[in-house]
């Protein structure tokens, strides 16, 4: 019978790997057997979750100190992953941050660090890692994006975040359109609402259970374990001809 999430042997990077989906998805690719290099900017998190990641599953796990805007630090994190490993075969790039305010308050700082983090930080990993995965003629880049980066809401405001994901969204189709024929497949996941450490509180709030029950069609938001699987399917090398697609999990918010 035939695991088609085997990952035995591969090399998975995850930037923001050290609290909430970024870990949650490390720790799906270490059950199938990946080799991890955990990316993120608080090294005694890293440090632990490699610690906990490789008694676990039994894989080698990889901590560095990261910060995604910095072209050059991103570069150093190239150097380390293949100086250990000597290959990179998925990216998830599923660090980012999230402005709340209403668009008339905006700083210029604050849109201009959200676009630094969630859309140019993605591109320099993209870049920098992409380059290793075209030598090797393979690659599986998988982008978090956002429900958000796909329609707008009236529950918070929040526009830089929205631009930055919608340009994560059209980022994936252009790596797609252009790195396709070196056999790297590039797509995004937008997950909806999920639970973790920092959000159980306000998605527990009266306020937010009766968005939920008003404009999700399952009436919750995600549970931890629930965007695993389409970052192993997106992951996978059996999953070669799906290139350059945004696959929102978010529990029907976007179909209504």
């Amino acid at each position: 019978m035939k695991n088609y999430f085997d990952l035995k042997g591969h090399v998975a990077v995850v930037t923001g790997a050290s609290t909430g989906l970024g870990l949650q998805m490390a720790k799906a690719f270490a059950n199938q057997g990946a080799n991890l290099v955990l990316l993120a900017r608080r090294m005694n998190l890293l440090e632990q979750n490699a610690k906990d990641i490789s008694e676990e599953y039994g894989v080698e796990v990889l901590p560095f100190a990261c910060d995604i805007t910095k072209t050059e630090n991103v570069i150093e994190a190239v150097k380390a992953t293949m100086d250990k490993f000597g290959r990179v075969d998925i990216l998830v790039n599923n660090a980012g941050t999230g402005a709340v305010g209403n668009a008339e308050d905006i700083t210029d700082e604050q849109f201009k660090h959200e676009m630094d983090i969630d859309l140019f930080g993605t591109f320099i990993c993209s870049r920098e890692f992409g380059k290793e995965m075209i030598n090797a003629k393979y690659g599986r880049i998988i982008n978090i994006a956002s429900m958000y980066g796909l329609v707008g809401n009236m529950i918070v405001g929040s526009a830089p975040y929205h631009a930055a994901k919608g340009g994560v969204v059209n980022l994936t189709r252009a790596l797609a359109a252009e790195w396709g024929k070196l056999g790297i497949t590039v797509n995004s996941i937008c997950p909806g609402y999920f639970y973790t450490d920092l959000t159980t509180e306000t998605l527990d709030s009266d306020y937010f259970q009766a968005i939920a029950k008003r404009s999700i069609p399952m009436e919750r938001y995600g549970h931890a374990g629930e965007l695993d699987t389409c970052a192993l399917f997106l992951a996978s090398p059996m999953s070669t001809y799906v290139n350059g697609q945004n696959i929102a999990v978010d529990g029907g918010y976007t179909c209504v």
